[in-house]
């Protein structure tokens, strides 16, 4: 456990410093690759752990130091310790003795005592101490206080429960391949093999307890696809027929490219900006036994790669500050500055403007993120509209105002379909 302590202290550390967690795992990886899968897991959910708790764990500690501790892998340690003995299973006793060990390995023997004092200071006084941050919202929700006082404002009977929902730990759900086989064939699948699922809609299926993937039946010959209910609505919303033109902008890393193809025999382009992620796509049709034309491209520039012929339907998934998806993406809430949302509000209108010329008369583009913040979302729609005389939006059937809220059943997500005119 010490060893996992460690490493989990390092992957805090470097996403505190600015780097996306996914990345220092897998730097973390690459660098020990002697680690058993049981070592991966348990550093993994130790540092997802921490960040969706970092708010309470940081007021908890700053109380338990008497004064800041200017060493941060010594600090990300505590972090981590103390998230295991408030949130995690593992015995008291075992979680101080291998943090004081962790310290040792880290060459931080002057640290042995002081962490060991914290630790066992904070089973005394667990109690207080939670009781005297209530009042502070950061530690409360562990989100940042800009992020708190948007949610506020933009939805004041609702931000309490969106903050939660973003601090629940997502659920596994499917995508059917319905060319392939039905949602109810493939719940008989699952029960023959005593995995427990329900259905969330036609093509949705979500598991009771998460499985590998490799456990799936049918997984590797395309049967079904890891997606997130909420981002199941694009297919259908996008109103796709057999025979169309359709354009996936910004499509890495495929998964609603191949669910437009499940749904109808188009002629798919998918263009995305980055080469490893196009890579991906590719990797993702593949397993779907599905095909597109891929093209490395950037999507608010489409003169440098469009061949001139207008699409019938165009699906813009476009780069946002995926404040929908934090229960996945633990990190984004401390990644992410309230003056980040300028930068992606620029990038998505570069975008919407760029695509709308490769649009047929009469033909529908779907903009999407994975946002609940209303200036990446319905306000840029308005924005965009203003400018656009030719455009209009579309009503949505049972979404309100376009945005999916992160609930149980799926994550955040904003549809807005409009039509050339």
């Amino acid at each position: 456990m010490d060893t996992s302590q460690q490493l989990a202290a390092q992957a805090i550390g470097q996403v505190l410093g600015g780097r996306n967690l996914t990345q220092a795992l897998e730097n973390l990886w690459r660098l020990h690759p002697q680690l058993t899968p049981q070592q991966r897991a348990i550093t993994q959910d130790l540092s997802y752990g921490v960040l969706r708790h970092y708010g309470q764990l940081q007021a908890v500690l700053e109380q338990l130091l008497e004064r800041r501790l200017e060493d941060e892998s010594v600090r990300c340690l505590l972090l981590a310790a103390l998230y295991q003995l408030e949130h995690g299973k593992a015995s008291e006793y075992a979680v101080v003795d291998h943090a004081v060990k962790a310290a040792v390995k880290m060459k931080k023997a002057w640290a042995k005592g002081l962490v060991n004092a914290v630790l066992r200071n904070f089973l005394r006084r667990r109690e207080a101490l939670l009781v005297a941050i209530t009042d502070n919202e950061v530690a409360r929700y562990s989100y940042p206080q800009w992020w708190i006082e948007k949610l506020k404002q933009d939805y004041p009977a609702e931000w309490t429960a969106i903050l939660e929902a973003g601090n629940r730990h997502p659920p596994l759900t499917l995508r059917v391949n319905r060319r392939r086989v039905s949602g109810a064939e493939y719940l008989h699948k699952l029960e023959d093999l005593a995995i427990g699922a329900h259905p969330l809609g036609a093509s949705a299926i979500m598991l009771d307890q998460p499985v590998p993937v490799e456990k799936l039946p049918g997984f590797l010959e395309g049967d079904v696809s890891v997606q997130d209910y909420g981002a199941q609505f694009a297919a259908s919303l996008l109103d796709v027929h057999d025979g169309m033109r359709v354009l996936d902008a910004c499509c890495a890393p495929g998964g609603k490219t191949g669910h437009v193809l499940e749904t109808a025999a188009v002629a798919m382009t998918a263009v995305d900006s980055d080469e490893i992620r196009l890579a991906r796509t590719r990797s993702n049709l593949d397993r779907l036994g599905l095909s597109a034309k891929l093209v490395k491209g950037d999507s608010g520039n489409p003169g440098t790669w469009w061949d001139g012929q207008p699409f019938d339907r165009i699906l813009a998934d476009v780069p946002c500050s995926a404040s929908g998806i934090v229960r996945r993406h633990v990190d984004i809430k401390w990644l992410r500055r309230e003056a980040d949302l300028n930068s992606f509000t620029a990038q998505q209108a570069q975008i919407l403007r760029g695509l709308w010329h490769t649009l047929a008369n009469g033909g529908k583009l779907l903009y999407v993120t994975c946002s609940i913040f209303i200036e990446e979302n319905q306000r840029q729609i308005d924005a965009f509209l203003a400018e656009q005389a030719d455009a209009r939006q579309l009503p949505l059937a049972g979404l309100r105002d376009g945005q999916l809220l992160p609930s149980a059943d799926h994550d955040g997500f904003f549809y807005a379909l409009l039509q050339k005119i």
